[in-house]
């Protein structure tokens, strides 16, 4: 492996100098070095900067240990690394944004990173890995030895910690090269610029955290757990008493094991419930409003997971030096380029309102404002469809749920029930996820052969919806690839004497380009709000698919409100045209709707 040709900057005149050089450059590669993961509780200390003749190493040690935002002598710095040219790549941008932004105090200006990149290029290969490493092997038959990487940052450095450093900031520049001739051969590039634009809202909603009232998520843990006990103890009595009787000496009930799929289905075919082939949640439903066991069963499992996944663990999670949880956003979290939330998932915390009202804004005085597309990827699904049913309804400001119950019923929109239009908005969301028959009469409780006329009646209502699904689902099938509005790319990997995969990439390929293009709509909505928030007193501390949490002063909410408000419909509007975007705002107390 050739040496890498570096300079260690430690004094101002070193920096200027050096600021002056990478600033004559178009591109440069951008790397970090950092005592630990954390910004908040960890150093950052080193800065490495390449162009083709050397990388640049700036010591953050030499330059003290306080606020380097506010250092004179880092100036130029924050000056180059705030600017839109010279273009920074880097790989896992977010990383390296979250620290510059907290240590130095700006954001990331013109921004490439060749992790989104190559994620793109994959079009959601699930085999394909995307570390430094991996990107370098595949596209430049070079490896990156990552053996420093777990060294120890904090004190004097070694030449092979600096030739370490120095090689992960170079290899950036030929790795850029032939990351962009993918991209341009996938027509990727508009889609690139959009996750690229999206990388510093998404470090700074890292950075900003969600505030959890700990005192008052501790009581509703407590309050879970008691109910968790009581559905188990009720289960237990239920279940459990006719396995006793087959011993005479036996206990007065014999507990069963309830993640037990076979003793689940033992303790219930006893009862004479007609268990199916699994006890999986979606297979049951369907059997809850005829047996009552069925019900609290499932009651438990939601009480069960909730605790699981969001216990005494969102407790160990908040950050001691903020007082807040701040949560790890993989803005590529899945093929359709929804984003992925971990440590913990605020993006999936229940629904009810004792574990919605424990996030709030901070310190007290602080709204949330909570603003959310109304039937988001049903308008996209009426804009790449072209009915005329569909559109008219929405551009009529009718609701689309009851305009389809009045016509799946045969009886006027006036006289529709609230359950014909609970009913109706099952079928238009299912819709949008490729619903069959079968899985429809699961949804719903009616019998296969109902699900099957209620369908038909469906698209002989809306018949460009119909061809359009059938088109996308049989072009899925026919090209392997399917594509959202920005022009992201998934590709399909299927056997194609395999029915059951075949059916599965065609409902794929009716739901990817929604589902995706309502990713891509809230990318480009974080886009646009950071540039309306900044010099305000708003930050975002929460994302949900078709929800963004804004957290402000009391006095500015109002007007965060219809800035966040117009700023989301602007992003909606470049990929839908043929309807109305809608955006419901809501300024509130606590995460509650």
């Amino acid at each position: 492996m050739a040496t890498t040709n570096y300079q260690v900057v430690k004094t101002e005149t070193q920096l200027r100098e050096a600021v002056e050089h990478l600033e004559k450059h178009s591109v440069i590669g951008l790397d970090t070095e950092t005592t630990d993961l954390d910004p908040y509780n960890s150093r950052l200390r080193l800065i490495q900067l390449a162009t083709p003749d050397g990388v640049r190493i700036i010591d953050l040690d030499a330059f003290g240990h306080g606020d380097f935002a506010n250092n004179e002598a880092l100036a130029p710095l924050r000056r180059l690394l705030a600017a839109a040219r010279p273009i920074k790549i880097a790989h896992n941008a977010k990383f390296d944004a979250k620290f510059i932004k907290h240590k130095l105090g700006v954001d990331l200006g013109g921004l490439f990173d060749t992790l989104l990149a190559s994620q793109l290029v994959s079009a959601g290969d699930i085999e394909e890995r995307h570390s430094l490493d991996a990107v370098a092997g595949r596209y430049l038959n070079e490896s990156v030895d990552k053996t420093e990487r777990l060294s120890n940052w904090e004190f004097d450095l070694s030449a092979a910690q600096l030739e370490y450093a120095a090689r992960d900031a170079a290899i950036l520049l030929p790795l850029r090269e032939r990351l962009i001739e993918a991209l341009k051969t996938n027509a990727l590039v508009q889609c690139a610029q959009l996750e690229f634009e999206c990388v510093m809202p998404v470090a700074n909603i890292e950075l900003n955290g969600f505030f959890m009232q700990k005192e008052r998520w501790l009581k509703q843990l407590s309050a879970v757990e008691i109910k968790r006990a009581e559905l188990a103890n009720e289960l237990q009595e239920i279940l459990g008493v006719d396995a006793a009787q087959g011993s005479l000496f036996g206990p007065a009930r014999a507990n069963i094991n309830l993640d037990s799929h076979q003793q689940l289905t033992e303790a219930l075919n006893r009862m004479g419930v007609p268990v199916p082939d699994s006890t999986r949640n979606w297979k049951l439903q369907p059997l809850a409003a005829q047996y009552p066991v069925i019900a609290t069963l499932l009651e438990y499992r939601t009480v069960q997971k909730a605790l699981t996944s969001y216990g005494q663990n969102m407790i160990d999670l908040i950050n001691p030096a903020t007082g807040r949880l701040h949560a790890d956003f993989r803005q590529i979290g899945a093929p359709t380029g929804r984003f992925a939330c971990t440590n913990p998932n605020i993006q999936q915390v229940p629904h009810a309102v004792e574990y919605r009202r424990c996030f709030s804004g901070h310190p007290q005085g602080r709204k949330l404002v909570i603003a959310d597309y109304s039937q988001i990827e049903l308008r996209i699904l009426a804009q790449f469809s072209g009915d005329q049913g569909f559109i008219d309804a929405f551009n009529s400001g009718a609701d689309l749920h009851r305009v389809t119950a009045a016509q799946v019923f045969n009886v006027a929109v006036e006289q529709v029930s609230k359950e014909q239009r609970d009913f109706a908005k099952r079928l238009n969301f299912g819709v949008v996820y490729g619903i069959g028959a079968q899985r429809f009469s699961i949804m719903t409780g009616v019998g296969v052969p109902e699900a099957e006329n209620v369908l038909r009646k469906y698209f002989s209502t809306y018949r460009g919806l119909d061809t359009y699904l059938r088109e996308a689902a049989n072009r899925a099938v026919r090209e392997k690839q399917s594509r959202t509005a920005s022009g992201r790319l998934v590709r399909f990997r299927f056997d194609e004497l395999d029915r059951q995969q075949i059916s599965m990439t065609q409902r794929n390929g009716k739901n990817t380009p929604i589902q995706g293009t309502s990713a891509d709509i809230l990318k480009r909505a974080l886009r646009l709000l950071e540039d309306d928030l900044r010099g305000t007193s708003a930050k975002i501390v929460n994302i949900i698919h078709d929800e963004v949490v804004v957290e402000v002063d009391e006095d500015q909410a109002q007007e965060i409100a219809k800035r966040v408000e117009r700023a989301m419909c602007s992003a909606g509007e470049e990929y839908v045209r043929s309807v109305p975007v809608k955006v419901e705002t809501e300024i509130a107390d606590e995460w509650v709707k």
